[in-house]
């Protein structure tokens, strides 16, 4: 299996700390050695960085590490392979565009036949059944909504919907966002936190780091942080329910659709 991170905050956050903890996971504290990407939204605009070599040892991943890129949404994963060589084609999140705007997909788990599944407009570049099953997405919401809801929750429940129809055929947890929101599905295992004043100390259970975040925000500040597996050891982690979309924006909770 592979391991998700997700971010939503309501101003431009630096996600370095956590995504420290997540690239630990890929080959040293953990065994998802097969490549790994995180896409950053800046407004509607979209910045990726895509290794097929263990994030652990990726100079790539010491880079993002370094440059601190803030962003209001994050979405990374790392990648332990099951379906798909492993090269740079098949590294998450992928991306593609709808309405004009970036939408970005990580996938954690298999889904068995998925690549049955018809596809019209999207196409999948590489091989795993992870990219298909976000072509299929999309397809599905390209139809269905030719131009964006008035009503954005008209959408979510088209998401959860569609979600609803991969799940009987293995596990489906994902990040998915449309650089307004980010959606989280849970089908076996996904947890999020949301940090607000007042902010405390958080320390890391997969790499010796602890930070002050008194310290680097302001009271206003509003992130949560979604991941496969808590990343710290001393913050109230919400474990999520199987069958759950959880819907983020700025940073907040505004739904959570178990059907």
């Amino acid at each position: 299996m592979c391991e998700l991170l997700g971010m939503s905050a309501n101003v431009p956050t630096d996600i370095c700390f956590s995504f420290t903890g997540l690239m630990q996971r890929g080959g040293r504290t953990g065994p998802h050695r097969d490549g790994w990407g995180i896409a950053f939204y800046e407004g509607h605009g979209c910045r990726a960085f895509h290794d097929p070599h263990p994030s652990a040892e990726s100079e790539i991943a010491r880079l993002v590490q370094r440059y601190a890129i803030k962003s209001r949404i994050v979405v990374s994963h790392i990648r332990r392979a099951n379906r798909g060589r492993v090269c740079l084609e098949n590294t998450h999140p992928f991306g593609r565009e709808l309405w004009g705007r970036h939408w970005v997909f990580a996938h954690n788990g298999q889904l068995r036949g998925v690549k049955r599944l018809p596809l019209h407009f999207y196409h999948p570049i590489g091989s795993t059944d992870s990219e298909h099953a976000f072509c299929w997405l999309l397809d599905r919401i390209r139809a269905r909504f030719p131009q964006p809801p008035r009503r954005p929750a008209a959408l979510w429940r088209y998401i959860r919907a569609l979600a609803g129809e991969l799940n009987p055929r293995g596990v489906c947890n994902f990040l998915l966002s449309d650089a307004d929101y980010l959606y989280a599905h849970c089908s076996t295992q996904l947890s999020w936190l949301t940090r607000r004043a007042p902010f405390g100390k958080a320390c890391l259970m997969d790499a010796d780091m602890m930070v002050d975040f008194q310290a680097e925000t302001t009271p206003d500040d509003v992130v949560t942080v979604v991941a496969t597996r808590p990343l710290t050891d001393n913050e109230p982690w919400t474990v999520m329910n199987a069958g759950t979309l959880a819907i983020f924006d700025a940073g907040e909770p505004v739904a959570m659709l178990d059907r």
